[in-house]
């Protein structure tokens, strides 16, 4: 046989890199159920804590009695109802821009818009610790591909100095895995200065940062001439799914054109955006939520530091806590789990070998106590042996 799965399951086994799916068996929320027992989840994205908010759900629910439960078609047949029209709507507003545009994925949408902009003599610039859906959209552009350092506006520079055709900046606005925000003031000016224009993948940011929820470009004040191109999902603070691209007019339009991925997609559900317009809503309009949230992120800082514990420097709800091997994640990983704690340990190659981590992250739907109880129990994990590196 010419591929020989078994030795390459068996490599990652031994590497402590096999990956696994926890069987949740609850509605999302800091008390689940999961591989059926019951665990204080530290590992989810509802930042916000509307995954399960009851006028979400009923949002839902009026949706599919009126709309029916299916998209039915793309967007360009007949798959574009008036609650999709009305979210991006919605969403235009609340980033301050023209108009939006529905993906049914946050990936989907970041493929859709890179390969629309750039392709064969066209540069796209990327920052290293991107997410795998902007990366993987680069190359699949077709444009020349290149990565700049870390957050690193003269890095940047200097491939901007070398970049030809039509040059498109990306960045993640809130890094998946290591919770840092972006320098997008500066990275908005190398992009102007030369020609460029910048593109922010916010889906960690939009809810969480700016007065009313409006992410890392209201929390920046970067307006369409500053940051062209801006993505968001819908899965993670608004508590929902799906994604959206928000531009100028002709930026929307010319996705509408050449977006392989929203031309050739059925719809989401319409009753799916029936209740992210009320997540919507409840997000700008609760504004006690990220204020709640961000009290949790600083309790739990003071506490790790406190314990010694190596962080990164994040002051959003993405607060990893890095250990180095494999080994090591996954030890702490399930002493957590044996005292009712799920947290998630993140490895190579989602991470930089030897930056294996716990990926702890907050939500408003947590309180005060049981933060302290996660940090008892990283307290117990630190007082024990530590096992061998892998």
């Amino acid at each position: 046989m010419a591929f020989n799965l078994e030795a390459r399951l068996a490599e990652r086994r031994a590497a402590s890199l096999y990956r696994q799916r926890p069987l949740l068996s609850t509605p999302q929320g800091p008390e689940v159920v999961v591989d059926g027992k019951p665990l204080l989840a530290f590992c989810n994205n509802d930042y916000l804590g509307l995954a399960n908010h009851p006028e979400v759900i009923a949002a839902w629910r009026a949706g599919a009695e009126r709309w029916g439960v299916g998209g039915g078609a793309s967007h360009l047949v007949i798959g574009h109802s008036t609650p999709h029209h009305a979210l991006e709507e919605a969403l235009a507003d609340l980033t301050g821009r023209p108009r939006a545009l529905l993906f049914s994925t946050g990936y989907m949408a970041n493929l859709g818009a890179i390969t629309a902009l750039v392709g064969q003599g066209d540069s796209v610039l990327e920052d290293r610790l991107n997410h795998a859906s902007l990366l993987d959209a680069g190359l699949l552009s077709g444009a020349r591909f290149s990565r700049y350092l870390h957050n690193d506006p003269a890095s940047l520079r200097a491939r901007l100095a070398k970049a030809s055709g039509d040059t498109l900046v990306v960045t993640d606005g809130v890094f998946s895995m290591d919770g840092d925000l972006a320098n997008l003031p500066a990275l908005a000016g190398e992009a102007k200065a030369h020609g460029a224009w910048l593109m922010v993948d916010d889906a960690h940011g939009f809810g969480v940062l700016g007065a009313q929820g409006g992410g890392a470009a209201e929390h920046f004040g970067l307006g369409l001439e500053e940051l062209p191109v801006l993505v968001g999902t819908l899965g993670k603070a608004f508590g929902t799914a799906g994604a959206f691209v928000a531009g100028s007019e002709a930026l929307i339009e010319c996705l509408v054109q050449f977006a392989r991925p929203y031309i050739y997609t059925t719809s989401q559900p319409p009753a799916l955006a029936c209740a992210t317009l009320k997540s919507v809503e409840l997000a700008r309009a609760q504004g006690w939520r990220r204020e709640h949230l961000a009290a949790l992120v600083r309790q739990f800082r003071a506490g790790a530091c406190a314990l010694g514990l190596t962080l990164m420097p994040s002051e959003t709800p993405i607060q990893p806590i890095v250990l180095g091997s494999s080994a090591r994640a996954m030890a702490w990983s399930q002493q957590l789990r044996e005292r009712g704690l799920l947290v998630t340990a993140i490895r190579p190659p989602t991470v930089p070998a030897g930056s294996a981590r716990l990926r702890v992250t907050l939500s408003a739907a947590h309180t005060e106590a049981q933060v302290t109880r996660l940090l008892e129990g990283l307290a117990e994990c630190q007082a024990l042996a530590e096992p061998a590196d892998a």
